[in-house]
C-alpha cells in the first residue's frame, strides 16, 4: 500500500452544521447502505445544501483503490472491479493500491452525455483495434458521491442515465458498434429549489429518499448558524481542530453500521405493516416498500441493534414515502403529515 493523497482545501465539519436534521440523516443512511437509492434534496435556496453535502463527503473514511485503475477499483471485491482489474488479477499478476479520500464528483448543468458517461476514440479502434475509453463522471464517481445541483433543470434523458447507472451500479457506452461496461456505483444525491420547477414524477419516484428543507425561522438558531460559519471562514483549521473528536466518533458509528449491515434482520410482522402503509397511502409499485426496509435495516445498524424495530421505520418512513404519494392540486395537507397519518394508524 501506498502514499495518502494530499488533503485538498478545508471543508465545513459535518458535525458542526446545525439544523436540517432530515437531511443530514438521509445523507448518512445513504451512505451507511448506498443500494437506498440516493437522496433528493429540496429546499429554499441558501439552506446549506451544498455545505452538507461536501461536508459528508469530506467525513467519510479513505478508500483502497488499484493503481493505474481509471474506475477506482477495489482490489478485492469483484463487484467494485473493472474489467481491467479482474483480467490482471486472473493473469495472476500483483495489484498495487493507494488510499484516497472518497471521490466527490459535481455534475454541471451543461455538461453533455460523453462527459457524463464517457467517450469511446472510434478513429483509434478501427484503426489500431483499439478500444482507448476516456472516462466520464460516471467512472470518476465509481465507490463515492455524484452531486447533481438543481437536478430538477438537468436535461431529463441524462437524469435517466444517471439514475439507470446508480440502480445497477455499471455503466455502458456504445458507439458505432464498439462497446465499454465499467463498474458506476455511487450514492446519487440530487438537489434543487421548488420555486425552479419540480422533477417529473417518474423520475422522482427513482430517488431512494426525499428531505425536504426549509429555511430556519428561530432568530437565534439564525445566529448561532451565521456565527458558525463566520467562525470556519475565518480560521477554518482552529474549527476543524474543534469537531475532531465529534466527526472522529461520527465516523466510527458509520463504519460500525456499515459492517454490521449485513446481520441485521427485519420481523416479517413489520414487513407486513410497511406494505400495508404503502398500499393505503396508493403508493404506485414497490420501490416504497423495498427502500424504507433497506432504509430501516441502516437505521438499526447506525443505532447499533441487531434487529428493526417500529421507532426505526418510524424514523425513516416519511423520508422513503413521501416524494412517492400522487399529487393532488386540491391537497390541502402536506404529503409528509399524510404519511405520518397513516403510520400512526398501523404503526403502534
Amino acid at each position: 500500500m501506498n502514499k495518502i493523497q494530499n488533503p485538498t482545501r478545508p471543508v465545513f465539519p459535518f458535525t458542526a452544521i446545525v439544523g436540517q436534521e432530515e437531511m443530514k440523516l438521509a445523507l448518512i443512511l445513504n451512505v451507511i447502505d448506498p443500494k437506498i437509492g440516493g437522496v433528493m434534496i429540496m429546499g429554499d435556496r441558501g439552506t446549506g445544501k451544498s455545505t452538507t453535502i461536501r461536508a459528508i463527503a469530506d467525513l467519510l473514511p479513505y478508500i483502497e483503490v488499484v493503481i493505474d485503475d481509471m474506475f477506482n477499483s477495489h482490489i478485492s471485491d469483484y463487484d467494485l472491479m473493472s474489467d481491467f482489474v479482474k483480467k490482471r488479477i486472473q493473469e495472476g499478476l500483483n495489484l498495487s493500491t493507494e488510499l484516497i479520500k472518497v471521490p466527490m464528483i459535481d455534475l454541471p448543468l451543461g455538461a453533455t452525455e460523453d462527459r457524463l458517461c464517457g467517450t469511446i476514440d472510434i478513429e483509434k479502434a478501427l484503426s489500431e483495434g483499439i478500444k482507448t475509453f476516456e472516462p466520464g463522471l460516471l467512472a470518476k464517481a465509481h465507490r463515492g458521491i455524484l452531486y447533481v445541483d438543481e437536478v430538477n433543470l438537468l436535461d431529463d434523458h441524462l437524469v435517466d442515465i444517471l439514475l439507470d447507472s446508480a440502480a445497477s451500479g455499471w455503466n455502458t457506452v456504445e458507439r458505432e458498434g464498439i462497446s465499454i461496461r465499467h463498474p458506476s456505483r455511487f450514492v446519487l444525491v440530487g438537489s434543487g429549489n421548488p420555486e425552479e420547477g419540480e422533477l417529473r414524477p417518474q423520475l422522482l419516484d427513482r430517488f431512494g429518499m426525499h428531505a425536504e428543507i426549509r429555511t430556519v425561522r428561530d432568530p437565534s438558531l439564525r445566529v448561532q448558524i451565521v456565527e458558525q460559519r463566520s467562525k470556519f471562514d475565518q480560521d477554518p483549521y482552529s474549527c476543524i481542530e474543534e469537531y475532531k473528536d465529534k466527526q472522529y466518533k461520527l465516523k466510527n458509528n458509520i463504519i460500525s453500521a456499515q459492517n454490521k449491515l449485513s446481520t441485521v434482520s427485519i420481523d416479517y410482522d413489520l414487513k407486513v405493516k410497511i406494505s400495508q402503509i404503502c398500499g393505503i397511502l396508493n403508493v404506485d409499485g414497490l420501490r416504497g416498500d423495498i427502500v424504507t426496509n433497506r432504509a430501516a435495516k441502516a437505521f438499526a445498524a447506525y443505532q447499533n441493534k441487531d434487529e428493526v424495530d417500529i421507532k426505526d421505520i418510524k424514523s425513516v418512513i416519511t423520508l422513503c414515502l413521501s416524494h412517492r404519494l400522487r399529487k393532488d392540486p386540491l391537497d390541502t395537507i402536506d404529503s409528509s403529515l399524510k404519511v405520518l397519518q397513516v403510520v400512526n394508524d398501523i404503526l403502534v
